[in-house]
């Protein structure tokens, strides 16, 4: 199962990177490939484009890494053996539109014990939309897609991973969301290959859930008002991933690329002292969906 979940997620970079180039025009990804240093065996293939005429940055990362868990990650997560194993696809998209939400990706599998008898196998993963100018038809398409496939699957509902979503990715510190939610999952080690074909079909369902999105949205005119409002909600997209990502967490506790972990940043962010959103304007809509999260479907 995992060299076949392996090869999906190379699979899938390849046709999440084909479909944005192709949307993108004349901007191209630039693919790194990588390998572990130190302890960290295994290694990815990093593809990133930036300053593009739709993607201001997007990221689109593949990582297949092993090795013996450092003391402080074995003690919080599932399992006693100290070899492990993390495989898994993760992206970011910071389109340069502000009518164009910013969404991240990631579908994951990991496991601990020797690789040819592992003593422990779970998943995690999932999808979540930051829009800049809240469209509310785009945040009920998005969870529909999500919807879709998890009803498919009883043993994953949609309701319980849009919760779960939603209270993942929260900024305590503002009370208010990251972005409008999706699906989140983690540390699921029950039927295994009920959860292989889960990971495949949601995978398999990001294009389809973002891509309609970012072809209505990128073509639309805005001000610089509205530029100067994305930059700055990228700023909270900056004090989440640094402060409360696991992702980010575990790639820099277990070693990972730096440069690949890190490029999930938004390229330009503006900070603004004390800055509130004018009453009743779009930007504050934005904000009081953050504030308040609401069921789209």
């Amino acid at each position: 199962m995992f060299e076949s979940l392996v090869k999906f997620f190379y699979d899938l970079q390849d046709q999440i990177t084909g479909a944005l180039e192709q949307e993108s025009g004349s901007s191209k990804f630039h693919e790194d490939t990588w390998t572990g240093e130190g302890w960290l065996a295994g290694g990815g293939r990093t593809r990133v484009m930036e300053s593009g005429t739709v993607l201001e940055r997007g990221g689109v990362n593949v990582s297949d890494v092993h090795g013996l868990l450092p003391d402080d990650l074995a003690r919080n997560m599932p399992g006693k053996a100290r070899e492990f194993r993390a495989a898994g696809i993760s992206l970011v998209l910071h389109p340069l539109n502000p009518h164009a939400p910013t969404v991240h990706a990631n579908f994951r599998i990991i496991s601990r014990g020797k690789q040819e008898d592992p003593e422990t196998i779970w998943f995690g993963g999932g999808a979540d939309l930051t829009p800049m100018i809240l469209y509310e038809e785009d945040a009920t398409h998005f969870h529909s897609i999500w919807k879709k496939v998890c009803d498919r699957y009883p043993s994953m509902p949609y309701t319980k991973l849009k919760e779960d979503c939603d209270r993942y990715f929260y900024l305590p510190h503002r009370k208010e969301g990251r972005g409008i939610g999706g699906i989140f999952y983690d540390y699921v080690d029950t039927a295994p290959e009920v959860m292989g074909q889960f990971t495949r079909e949601a995978g398999s369902s990001f294009l389809d859930a973002y891509l309609p999105l970012l072809k209505k949205r990128s073509s639309q005119s805005y001000t610089e008002e509205d530029r100067e409002f994305q930059m700055w909600r990228r700023g909270r997209y900056v004090e989440f991933n640094l402060v409360y990502d696991r992702g980010t967490q575990f790639g820099l506790k277990t070693g990972g690329r730096i440069e690949s972990i890190l490029m999930s940043l938004p390229p330009i962010v503006r900070y603004k002292y004390d800055y509130r959103p004018a009453p009743g304007s779009r930007y504050e809509a934005t904000m009081q969906a953050l504030s308040n999260p609401r069921t789209w479907v």
